[in-house]
């Protein structure tokens, strides 16, 4: 007899527990690497020509060494201290120009002529001005609008196709063949230090313009760097730039932003194919076309530059961004102490080889692209093809699958081999025919058992969870994904074994495998569906998902060809009659197994008293076969439990058969070592690419609770994707040992109970809340609010930590700035963004509010329309607007460019005019129509007029600068005392806004 270790890779428990949990656990080790760990940086600081890594991350330091949003003086400060750096980076590049440094700095005409022989030209761009609108919420609703002033700097690298003309001065087109723009900005949120959003961006342009004006990596195609400022205040620096000569210059971009601090570069949108395939060219590629579809459908509310360059100027691109943790976006630890080189290098990387392929020859931009579809592969590898191309693939899998199926089931059946479903086989006997049972279909019903329990038990878990402890994934998101794949894994064993053990059958694996392939079927159906009516391409997971599934499937119908022919099992399992002592053999049980009797068990007929010959060969043992040798036979019909392996074994003609214990006797013959083959194909290709896609939906989902996103989305998430991640090792489940799922039965346990018991949130993952200051200059009360999650408990508690709001009611209601959260208010310390009036004149600072404002509404009556002009101005500040508490139709604003009322204000009117200067306290001059014009109609037999309109809302002006404390002591507070797991973040533009109410 050999031993349990005789076959290493048959379908018995010892190799399916050690092959499967190896290649699981290898596999998702790769996975979390892939997605965790940021390639390192070369350790030399100049991996390239031209690149620098040690000054990339000495620049970072210095543009994140403070708050600098739009409306503060330290962006003031960052734009001087930009192009200086880009003046100094040209002129070290010109091509075999020697000059002195002490003179490029002091002498106006020397930088000139340095920056004449420079392949690069700089614009300080100060002079664009945009108005534009925005819808509302709701197609019903007024929108917004906007008037803006920009301070883009913009640097043009001539590509060696664009000649030396200077175009955009004489007002000529631009070169026909286009180029490529590479944006960022350099404006920061007012309480985020800026390094991811949009720092290492910003560095990375700098980088650029040192390798594409370095000899030799001359561009074919001209590059636009764009250094925008205002992004984080409603795209602004992006439209701005719609208003330069050169926006009509590229057809391609790129665009560099932050979502999150540190950690990988995902490229996670792009107009079509054909600019995907120029991000193939990075060496670490991280992308997934998922995260294009959600904001595609809307499922991802924010939004970057790329809506401008795509919508509004009509160019194809890529969008790449820093985008975990979310927790450190917008906050104080988006610096560069919570990011690394190494993150710098993974985007910077990543953007040289890309314009390289966009501005090369080798692309044509000319016209639309194609819908695609991208992926990576473990950080190494980015598939990029077309959508149509998968659309393709889905029809043909949907049609070839079954077919192929039908086929090979045909072929079966034809060759009496299609044991699935067959319940018996009739025998011809001497007087009539006889059933022989198959017991085919034990087994059917076993695997949607098996799926329905394990699936309920962890859908079940995220109710629990999100009933008991709904924010843990908000600190803990892999304790979560380790109790939901534990817990799934332990109960499909469970019940598997338990069915196995009541009904074993050897066509378990391959019933799985076909409900498998009708369920997977019935999904890729509906992802073919939306591929060809939404365009939607982030399923292509489940396409090559159902791929492998077909082709496990498929292998699972061809080893039936091994197996013997049913009307050969059933004559050996009962013989015809011949002669008048027929040896009578029987395979009957509820278990299926195959029993034999014993000779002296065996009926004999009355008739005679003939002797049965003796055994030729000796004396039987319990080893010998019971068939007769001189006998022509194909199956064994004598069973022997081996414990060591779980088999049957028999002999019959020096043979070694064996059967699986309680498993159908005709299975001797199934071959033993192609589960292998399909483990391997179940499980390499389903779960690279569904992990990789549930570790990026993690990512991007478990943090967004701080943004009002619901509360069950992660926890379901995970859920669902942890089923498919696991669903290709369920064929194979009911040979596992029980070692492997009693330790996960461990892990169950033990993170079940951290998930309900623990504390949600950690200083190294704080919950993100809002903080805003409003004040009524009229009365000089002033209102600070926290908006956050609801749960009126929790936020109460961090308001309740700050001193100024003991003995305060603090009142909390429903967000009216963030969907899903809620705000808790409370009367706040004194802001003193303006300068306090003198202390001689005896008026105390909080009585000064008036005159941080200032503004005159001018009532036109010499004109048939509902108009009025509004003359607004702030101290200390650059950031206004005026709120109505009705729409207006539209306005005008001193100084603004010409643009269509359509740009201006939306359809449904507008509600707010949002005023941004580029010089501060300036006065704005608004005029603004509103309502219907005047009109005469007839009542009766006398004419009317209309009534007039009134106009009334709020005058606002903003203050967003955080730098030197005691400004703002209420945010001073929050920082100060609120707890260590809480980050603050800005809810608004301005941090404190003053306003004062008119009425026309």
């Amino acid at each position: 007899m050999k031993r349990a270790f005789s076959n290493p890779i048959g379908f018995t428990p010892l190799p399916v527990t050690i092959i499967g949990s190896f290649v699981y656990t290898a596999l998702f080790v790769a996975l979390l690497v892939t997605h965790l760990v940021v390639p390192s940086a070369p350790r030399s600081p100049t991996p390239v020509s031209g690149v620098n890594l040690t000054e990339a991350w000495l620049d970072l330091q210095r543009i994140s060494g403070g708050f600098h949003p739009y409306n503060s003086r330290r962006n003031d400060e960052t734009r001087d201290w930009l192009l200086r750096r880009i003046e100094r980076i040209l002129a070290e590049s010109t091509r075999g120009l020697m000059f002195d440094r002490s003179r490029y700095l002091h002498d106006a005409q020397f930088r000139l002529s340095v920056a004449k022989q420079n392949p690069a030209v700089v614009f300080s761009d100060m002079t664009s001005n945009v108005t534009f609108s925005s819808k509302g919420k709701k197609l019903s609703e007024p929108g917004l609008s906007v008037y803006f002033e920009g301070t883009n700097i913009i640097v043009y690298i001539r590509g060696s196709e664009d000649g030396d003309e200077d175009w955009w001065a004489s007002g000529q087109k631009p070169p026909e063949k286009g180029g490529v723009l590479v944006n960022a900005h350099y404006d920061s949120v007012s309480t985020g230090y800026g390094a991811s959003d949009d720092g290492v961006g910003i560095v990375t342009i700098l980088q650029l313009l040192k390798y594409f004006t370095f000899e030799g990596h001359k561009p074919k195609k001209g590059i636009v760097a764009l250094f925008n400022n205002g992004e984080e205040d409603y795209l602004n620096g992006a439209q701005a730039f719609r208003k330069h000569p050169l926006s009509t210059f590229p057809k391609t971009f790129l665009n560099l932003e932050g979502a999150g601090a540190g950690g990988r570069a995902v490229m996670f949108r792009s107009t079509d194919t054909e600019v995907t395939k120029a991000y193939q060219k990075s060496k670490h590629p991280f992308a997934s076309v998922l995260s294009g579809d959600a904001f595609k459908r809307g499922i991802i509310r924010s939004e970057t530059d790329y809506r401008v360059f795509t919508k509004r100027l009509g160019l194809r691109g890529l969008d790449v961004a820093f985008f975990e943790p979310r927790a450190n976006y917008h906050t104080d630890r988006d610096d560069a102490k919570h990011t690394s080189i190494d993150s710098v290098w993974h985007m910077l990387s990543a953007a040289i080889p890309t314009l390289e392929a966009l501005s090369s020859d080798s692309q044509n931009f000319d016209g639309k692209g194609s819908d695609s579809v991208w992926f990576d592969l473990f950080g190494q590898i980015l598939a990029v093809f077309k959508l149509r191309v998968l659309f393709a693939l889905s029809v043909t899998l949907l049609v070839v699958a079954p077919l192929t199926l039908i086929i090979i089931g045909t072929v079966l059946s034809k060759m009496d081999k299609l044991y699935i479903f067959g319940r018996k086989k009739q025998v011809q006997r001497g007087e009539g025919d006889e059933s022989v049972l198959l017991h085919g279909w034990k087994g059917f019903f076993q695997y949607p058992l098996l799926v329905v329990v394990a699936s309920a038990a962890v859908i079940g878990l995220a109710f629990l969870v999100v009933k008991l402890n709904p924010y843990i994934v908000y600190s803990s998101p892999y304790a979560v994904w380790s109790m939901m794949l534990s817990a799934w894994v332990f109960v499909a064993w469970f019940v598997s074994c338990a069915a196995d053990f009541l009904r074993p059958s050897a066509l378990t694996r391959l019933y799985s495998l076909l409900w498998l392939s009708f369920i997977s079927w019935i999904i890729l159906l509906a992802v073919t569906v939306l591929e060809k009516r939404e365009n939607i391409a982030g399923g292509y997971f489940l396409v090559f998902y159902f791929a492998a599934i077909f082709l496990a499937t498929t292998i699972a119908f061809l080893e039936l060809f091994g197996l013997p022919r049913k009307s050969e099992y059933a004559e050996e399992v009962s013989p015809s009659d011949h002669g008048p002592n027929p040896r009578r053999r029987s395979q009957s049980n509820s278990s299926g197994q195959h029993l034999a009797r014993s000779s002296e068990e065996q009926q004999r007929p009355d008739n005679t008293n003939e002797e049965q010959p003796a055994e030729e060969d000796g004396e039987a043992t319990e080893t010998t076969s019971l068939l007769r040798q001189d006998r022509q036979t194909t199956f064994a019909h004598y069973r022997h439990q081996n414990p060591a392996t779980n088999e049957a074994e028999a002999i019959d003609g020096g043979k070694e058969r064996k059967v699986y214990l309680g498993e159908q006797a005709w299975s001797w013959s199934l071959p033993t070592w192609l589960w292998v083959l399909q483990f391997l194909l179940l499980g390499i290709i389903p779960v690279i690419l569904t992990g990789e896609v549930a570790l990026f939906l993690t990512s991007a989902v478990y943090q967004t609770l701080a943004d009002g996103s619901s509360v069950m989305l992660p926890y379901f998430a995970i859920a669902i994707f942890a089923i498919l991640v696991l669903i290709p090792v369920s064929p194979f489940i009911h040979r596992y040992t029980y070692h492997v799922p009693i330790f996960l039965l461990l892990v169950f346990i033990g993170t079940l109970v951290y998930n309900l018991v623990a504390f949600p949130f950690s200083a190294n993952n704080r919950l993100k809340v809002y903080f805003d200051q409003r004040v009524d200059l009229d009365t000089g009360i002033n209102t600070v609010t926290l908006t956050g999650i609801k749960d009126p408990s929790l936020l109460q508690d961090i308001a309740g930590s700050l001193p100024s709001t003991a003995g305060q009611e603090i009142v909390c209601i429903d967000s009216t700035l963030r969907s899903g959260l809620q705000q808790c208010s409370w009367h706040g310390l004194p802001p003193k963004v303006v300068p306090s009036p003198p202390l001689g004149l005896g008026i105390p600072p909080q009585l000064g509010y008036a005159d941080w404002l200032s503004f005159n509404i001018t009532r036109m009556t010499n004109t048939t329309r509902n108009e009025a002009h509004i003359t607004l101005s702030g101290k200390n500040t650059r950031a206004c607007k005026i709120e109505f508490d009705s729409p207006i139709s539209d306005f005008d604003v001193k100084g603004a460019a010409p643009e269509d009322r359509s740009e201006k204000v939306p359809k449904e009117g507008s509600k707010e005019i949002r005023l941004w200067s580029r010089t501060w306290e300036k006065p704005w001059h608004v005029r603004v129509r509103w309502g219907v014009e005047e009109s005469s109609f007839a009542v009766g037999m006398n004419k009317q007029r209309q009534k007039r309109q009134g106009l009334n809302g709020r005058v606002v002006c903003l203050w967003s600068d955080a730098n030197n404390p005691g400004v703002i002591p209420a945010l001073d507070e929050a920082w100060k005392f609120v707890p260590a797991w809480v980050a603050i973040s800005k809810a608004k533009d301005g941090l404190v806004e003053g306003s004062k109410s008119f009425l026309a």
